[in-house]
């Protein structure tokens, strides 16, 4: 009820509130035009700790507390880094690969072939999310073309999609791997011109013995496409890489030479391997020369290829040549050869035939010429080696190349001789499907000898040429054209 003032009247507050000692908030009820009535006993709002103070204090207003709770944020945020850090450390182990090293192309393989198991694993498999598949597709990807072009013209091209730089992720005997692949496109290597590149493996720290098990994989996946096969390597700045695609090893049995040529370089090289120890005792340096000689087309470079195959040997082929090779990269070259391989250099009578003297000691060419006697044996030449000379005219080689301890062993591949010629012959054709195989092996022979007495001779690679492209008695007729004067 109101009075003729306006003013509200407070209603009467029962009794069982006062027996009680509770007190209840008096709704009070404003007229109009007039403030309403707060009540007495009403308890005005506490401000908070924060509101305190931002609220009303002069040192936060001038910029204090914002600096101070800047400072405060900035430590919690360090913390928390620092913190993960230490975490990941404890929990975390990363194994780097440089493209400097051998098994960073091998992890690289072995990538690419396991996406390969994965998506024929995911083809006969109902669920993509199978068990049994222990990658996750990558969608960066980078191609490696493998280029080789033949002398005949021909060429053959590879291409190989390996993980491109990124991020990727994969499954490893039940372990989750990160890979991260990087590329560092500002600094480039100063003798191949590639960019830097390093693949980063990271896995729970209890999972760190699986790094050498999931690089012996890579290792033996690459070994594996080398078996049975001849990889020939060629000198890239100071390094040697392979060229092209592995070569298949051809049997020694498969170069026909004059009687004992063959027996005699093979068992001179085996008996050479056989005796490390015994240079070693002696004080020998552990190396030897071969220089192969004579007319082009007679199988020089043929034979070392099979006899590399024989010995389960690889092969490095050095151009004396190459533009941009000289005495120090070839000193490099020669002292860092890979194991269990033949050094290979042909045609060294066009290397340094047509030189002209500058200087006492120096020729100008790339290479000089006293430069290339110190690396084959001198202060500077390496050991554990074995070197391969060819030249079509060993008349033009100087006397300081062939001596002893540069070239230990100096053999004639020679023209065919009759017998040469018969082997060759008969081992190119089945004998149970030609008659008288016998018979015109035996009037090819002939044939040979009496064109030698002559002074005509002929090449080997003219008669198989001549072999590949007809049957038995066309051959023999065919080769009566073959000869020439020598």
């Amino acid at each position: 009820m109101s009075d003729a003032s306006g003013v509200a009247t407070v209603k009467d507050i029962p009794n069982d509130a006062l027996t009680t000692g509770l007190t209840t908030p008096v709704p009070t009820v404003p007229a109009p035009g007039n403030t309403p009535v707060v009540p007495q006993n009403a308890i005005p709002p506490q401000p908070s700790f924060v509101g305190s103070i931002i609220g009303d204090n002069p040192y936060f207003q001038a910029g204090f507390g914002l600096m101070g709770l800047g400072v405060v944020l900035t430590g919690a945020r360090q913390a928390l880094i620092f913190g993960s850090t230490a975490l990941r450390r404890r929990m975390l182990v990363s194994l780097e690969i440089s493209n400097k090293d051998k098994a960073y192309d091998w992890f690289l393989a072995w990538m690419a072939h396991q996406t390969q198991v994965q998506a024929q694993t995911a083809a006969s498999s109902r669920s993509i999310f199978s068990r049994s598949v222990p990658w996750i597709r990558s969608h960066q990807l980078s191609v490696e073309t493998t280029f080789e072009q033949r002398k005949n013209g021909s060429s053959s091209v590879l291409f190989n999609l390996v993980a491109g730089p990124g991020t990727h992720w994969f499954r490893y005997r039940g372990a989750w791997m990160q890979v991260k692949r990087e590329r560092e496109t500002r600094s480039m290597q100063m003798m191949s011109g590639q960019p830097w590149e390093t693949v980063t493996l990271t896995t729970l720290s209890k999972d760190r013995n699986l790094f050498p098990s999931l690089l012996g994989e890579a290792r033996e996946l690459a070994m594996k496409g080398h078996e049975g096969k001849l990889v020939v390597m060629t000198a890239w700045g100071i390094e040697w890489r392979p060229f092209g695609l592995p070569r298949r090893k051809r049997p020694l049995r498969s170069v026909v030479l004059d009687d004992g040529v063959s027996e005699k370089i093979e068992n001179d090289v085996k008996a050479f391997l056989d005796r490390r120890q015994w240079y070693a005792d002696r004080g020998i340096p552990y190396r030897r020369g071969y220089l192969l000689h004579g007319p082009p087309g007679s199988g020089k470079s043929s034979f070392i290829q099979a006899l590399a195959g024989s010995l389960g040997y690889d092969i490095c082929l050095l151009n004396l040549s190459e533009r941009g090779l000289a005495d120090d990269k070839l000193f490099h070259l020669l002292s860092n050869a890979p194991e269990r391989s033949i050094i290979l250099m042909e045609d060294v009578d066009a290397a340094f035939n047509k030189r002209i003297q500058t200087s006492e000691d120096g020729y100008q060419s790339s290479v000089t010429f006293s430069g290339f006697l110190n690396a084959l044996d001198g202060v500077a030449s390496g050991e554990e080696r074995l070197i391969f000379l060819t030249t079509n005219h060993i008349e033009k080689l100087d006397p300081a190349l062939v001596r002893p301890g540069r070239v230990d062993l100096a053999c004639l591949i020679d023209d065919a001789s009759p017998s040469q010629a018969k082997r060759l012959f008969t081992g190119f054709y089945d004998s149970e499907q030609n008659i008288g195989l016998e018979h015109l092996g035996d009037e090819l022979e002939s044939m040979v000898d009496k064109e030698m007495k002559q002074g005509r001779r002929v090449s080997m690679a003219a008669l198989q040429g001549t072999f590949i492209r007809n049957g038995p008695e066309e051959a023999v007729e065919a080769a009566k054209e073959l000869f020439v004067n020598r």
